[in-house]
């Protein structure tokens, strides 16, 4: 094993001895930084900002699940008129397992809000707070909360899909792609609702981690609790590509033009055509690993989202 990994796995296993408040939070990947890195390259590009409407509510910092002392929130941003039921989409940001937040899916969610629909973005624990299945448990009861609060934010509870970018894209394909398995499904919840959704937007995140296209190293091995010698059961179990079945829902994969961040993306495709799941495929030219941050890319991106979800539930 790596030094690197060794050293990532002793942090994470003492950390987890502290109280889970006083856990650290890795800051390193934020929009800015990422803004002056990618701009040095395209100096075109300008990080999207859209404006919330007149007709769009925004409810942040809303608490939805609680571990012990640990308190995990979420953000909502919906049309004012909640008395019809909407579409709504969990969005889920990246940042490698370890780093990002909630905040980073503004811009999107108000865009969502914007279009019709209802967009909530979620906190879940990263590496060095807690390893895989941690994240999982929790976004999955974001979806439970989004169900229960249905009548409050106009939620359609069966027309929810998640929404994801980098490991969040892995995330929404995985929770997407195991409905119904008891396994995925967390017994500290409070809610009385399935985490059932009806469709995935992944945005540049990988459907496998242990496969040919797959460069997942350091990274993947501290959220997975090891390296793939060390523990295959997660780095296979965490693999969307491994769970897709006759309950699959529809998927849409948004991709920059670097190729290792749909690492088994085609295997999946092919299992949702043999039972003739329906599924889209748009990649995005000659654009850098983060391009849902940024203008020119963000309008065009918005545009297949909001076409795929509307198309898929008519």
């Amino acid at each position: 094993m790596k030094n690197s990994v060794v050293i990532a796995l002793f942090i994470s296993i003492v950390f987890s001895s502290f109280a889970q408040k006083d856990i650290p939070r890795d800051t390193s990947f934020t929009i800015n930084g990422t803004f002056i890195k990618e701009q040095k390259k395209r100096p075109y590009i300008t990080i999207a900002a859209p404006s919330a409407s007149k007709t769009v509510l925004i409810k942040k910092d809303i608490v939805f699940r609680k571990i012990k002392e640990r308190e995990l929130s979420l953000d909502v941003y919906f049309p004012k008129d909640t008395r019809k039921r909407k579409q709504a989409v969990l969005l889920i940001f990246g940042g490698g397992w370890r780093s990002g937040d909630k905040s980073q899916n503004e811009a999107m969610a108000t865009e969502l809000a914007n279009r019709g629909f209802v967009a909530v973005s979620a906190e879940y624990r990263l590496s060095l707070e807690a390893p895989y299945p941690a994240a999982v448990y929790d976004l999955k009861d974001a979806i439970k909360w989004m169900k229960v609060n249905a009548k409050t934010y106009g939620i359609d509870s069966n027309m929810i899909a998640t929404l994801g970018v980098s490991a969040g894209g892995q995330l929404a394909a995985l929770i997407g792609s195991t409905n119904g398995i008891t396994y995925f499904e967390d017994n500290l919840s409070n809610f009385a609702a399935t985490s059932t959704v009806n469709a995935v937007v992944d945005i540049d995140g990988i459907l496998a981690f242990h496969h040919p296209e797959s460069a997942e190293s350091a990274v993947a091995a501290q959220w997975l609790g090891g390296t793939y010698e060390q523990n295959p059961t997660n780095w296979k179990e965490a693999s969307a590509l491994e769970h897709v079945d006759k309950l699959a829902v529809p998927f849409l994969f948004i991709n920059s033009s670097l190729p290792r961040f749909h690492a088994g993306r085609d295997d999946l495709i092919k299992k949702l055509n043999a039972l003739h799941v329906y599924s889209e495929v748009h990649t995005m030219d000659d654009t850098p690993h983060p391009f849902w941050f940024f203008n020119p890319w963000f309008n065009p991106l918005m545009e297949y989202v909001d076409g795929f979800l509307k198309r898929i539930n008519k």
